[in-house]
């Protein structure tokens, strides 16, 4: 059973997205929220979102929604679809880790062929074991989900892992993380091993993620760095 939720402020647009997901042949569970502040209300997790980009602009539009539920996801990202009637969007989907995006009017067999590749990705991460770090602290070992990792800091000889519910230290070394952890986290900054799954923007100079944290990225670091995350925007995308 796939969970699905759609987001649109315009009631015809869910309905038919709505209509044109249960043509499908998959079992969901579907819901629909006809504002951000409406799905964020919800504490529901989904597997798959159906996001407008341009929402009402009494409250987050698409991207920052976007932003937000991957923030608080506790266990595997959602794959996230955005759907827009502006292509100037296009590349800004991606940006925030889109798995693809569709046009107003959305086509029935384009939209076939985007969710049969979205429930392919998600079925292949349920059946996969949950990636996780283990490290010791202590005398005591702690397994840590990859997904709960915003970012990794290095202080004093020690790592400090800054996860969703807090942070935790313990002794180590952030070039023997980075090398063990190397495609889905790139280190940008000699102190900072970063959770690519959560960077919502970047400049030359610093980089946001999407806690809303500032983290400096490392001249130096700064093109290999881009290379990075588009490889694994890309390969999230199925491209």
């Amino acid at each position: 059973m796939i969970k699905i939720a759609i987001c649109d402020d315009e009631a015809p647009a869910r309905a038919y997205l709505s209509a044109l997901i249960r043509a499908q042949s998959c079992p969901c569970e579907l819901v629909e929220y006809a504002s951000a502040g409406d799905c964020l209300a919800d504490r529901r997790e989904f597997d798959l979102l159906f996001l407008d980009i341009a929402l009402d602009a009494n409250g987050p539009d698409g991207m920052a929604l976007a932003n937000q539920i991957r923030a608080r996801t506790a266990g595997t990202l959602p794959v996230i679809v955005f759907v827009t009637g502006y292509e100037r969007y296009v590349f800004d989907a991606f940006d925030v880790g889109a798995f693809q995006y569709l046009l107003k009017p959305v086509d029935e067999e384009k939209f076939a062929q985007v969710f049969a590749r979205a429930v392919k990705h998600i079925k292949a991460g349920q059946d996969r074991p949950q990636a996780s770090l283990t490290l010791q602290s202590a005398g005591a070992s702690r397994t840590v989900p990859l997904d709960s990792i915003y970012y990794i800091e290095s202080s004093n000889h020690k790592v400090v892992l800054h996860l969703k519910d807090g942070a935790f230290s313990c002794y180590g070394k952030i070039r023997d993380l980075e090398a063990e952890l190397n495609g889905q986290f790139y280190r940008i900054h000699k102190g900072y091993l970063v959770n690519l799954a959560y960077v919502e923007g970047y400049s030359k100079t610093e980089l946001t993620l999407t806690s809303g944290e500032l983290l400096l990225i490392s001249k130096y670091k700064y093109r290999d760095f881009v290379k990075a995350y588009l490889r694994f925007l890309k390969q999230g995308a199925g491209l």
